[in-house]
Formats: structure tokens, C-alpha cells, sequence
């Protein structure tokens, strides 16, 4: 068995891409060999003659990639990858529970994430999910209405929207 350290450890990186370009990059990281993941949520879309249900990505010009920093130049060489995205001037690292909540809360049926920019919210409360899918999940609250909770994942500074209960979220 081989044991990855240093450079050959691979994490879940996020990948900045050209606009409208993360289904096809997401292709074009899967053909050379990595594990990418282009998160996909189902919407209806309206025109003028008709109606038709669309794959959109949840995160605009992301995806995500598990990848070892030796993988970062072969990466940044595929076509329609911009760069890595940077927290604290390092390629962000995203938890693998982190991926997983967004996979099984996807895999539902009714499930519609929205996904808001961070600059402009200020955190307020820190809770932890205690039913469903998200169970075991910490997260800050930075807003809260009658059916919505708004949680913020911090290896991105993104968060996600997800409507719960009030009973299924209790402060930590």
C-alpha cells in the first residue's frame, strides 16, 4: 500500500473557470484522470414557446477537484481552468464532509441550494444541524426567517441556503 505524504496528499481544491465553462472543464479534468466534481442542481427554465429543465452548476465558475500540489501545474494547463481559488494567499481546501453534505443534500429529490456570496454578511451565530442529512453539521448562522437558515462553509466563504425547521438547528 502506498502512503501519500507531503506534495502526493490530494484534497478537495476549488477551481476558478471561464464563465460558463464548468460543466466542460469538470469533462476535461475527468478525461486526464482527476476526481472533479461540477456540482449540478435541476431548474426549470421559461421561454418564450416553451418550458425546459436545465442542469445548472450550483457554484458559477467552480469546480471542485481532489488533487496533490504536484497536480496543480497539469491542472492549471487545462483548457477553460483560470486558477485555484486562494484563502489566507493558499489554493482553499475544502473538507471532505463539506463535499459530502452537498452530495447527499443534492442527491435529494426537492433539494434547491442557493448560493450567496459571503463579502457582505456578517456572521452572527454558530449552531449545529440535529436532523436530516445535515446532521452532525456546525455551521455560523448569518441569517435566519421563519423557514431558512443561512450557513456558511468557511474553506470557501461561501455559503450555502438551506431551509430548515426550526427544531432541526440547535445553538452550539
Amino acid at each position: 500500500m502506498k502512503v501519500e505524504t507531503g506534495a502526493n496528499v490530494k484534497t478537495w481544491h476549488v477551481i476558478y473557470t471561464k464563465s460558463k465553462w464548468e460543466k466542460k472543464v469538470d469533462g476535461l479534468l475527468t478525461k486526464n484522470g482527476f476526481e472533479s466534481w461540477c456540482p449540478v442542481q435541476k431548474r426549470e427554465r421559461q421561454w418564450s414557446d416553451r418550458k425546459k429543465i436545465i442542469e445548472e452548476p450550483l457554484f458559477r465558475s467552480y469546480v471542485f477537484i481532489k488533487a496533490s500540489k504536484e497536480d496543480h501545474s497539469k491542472i492549471l494547463s487545462t483548457i477553460g481552468v483560470v486558477n485555484f481559488l486562494y484563502f489566507l494567499r493558499k489554493p482553499a481546501i475544502i473538507r471532505d464532509n463539506e463535499i459530502e453534505a452537498i452530495r447527499k443534500y443534492l442527491g435529494q429529490s426537492d433539494a434547491t441550494i442557493q448560493v450567496v456570496d459571503m463579502a457582505n454578511i456578517p456572521a452572527q451565530t454558530k449552531v449545529e444541524i440535529n436532523q436530516g442529512l445535515f446532521m452532525g453539521q456546525r455551521g455560523e448562522v448569518v441569517k435566519t426567517s421563519k423557514k431558512s437558515v443561512y450557513v456558511k462553509l468557511e474553506s470557501i466563504n461561501m455559503m450555502m441556503i438551506v431551509e430548515f425547521k426550526a427544531s432541526e438547528v440547535s445553538l452550539q
